[in-house]
């Protein structure tokens, strides 16, 4: 399965001390909005989400059909694809896609420990 760009999903407290932090590690902002408090970071082929406020948990997110650059794949699995790939492998959705049948679309699931997962297609 083909799962594209990979990145972590942080849930910050304060986004402008994350910034400097992740900034002293050699991320620079790659994406994102500061005054809407998130932003994507960018370090070689490592992706960092950093998120204030969105939610409570970190959550792994791949995102189908995008490499580390958000250069669009010309082969990749379908979200779903992914989807039912997971459904026919008996692992709970807690979120499904509804009736569309191609696009940006997404699910989330979590993993045996409660890690959050997130498949985001965007195209």
């Amino acid at each position: 399965m083909k799962l594209g760009a990979f990145s972590i999903s942080l849930a910050v407290k304060d986004i402008h001390k994350s910034k400097a932090f992740y900034e002293t590690l050699g991320f620079t902002v790659f994406a994102g909005q500061l005054e809407m408090n998130y932003l994507i970071m960018k370090n070689g082929n490592s992706l960092i989400g950093l998120f204030q406020g969105m939610f409570e948990n970190n959550i792994l997110t791949f995102n189908p059909g995008w490499d580390e650059s958000a250069n669009t794949l010309d082969d990749f699995d379908d979200v779903r694809s992914i989807q039912q790939h997971l459904k026919d492998n008996h692992i709970k959705l807690e979120r499904e896609i509804g009736g569309s049948e191609s696009g940006p679309a997404s699910i989330v699931f979590f993993d045996p420990d409660g890690n959050t997962i997130l498949i985001d297609q965007h195209i």
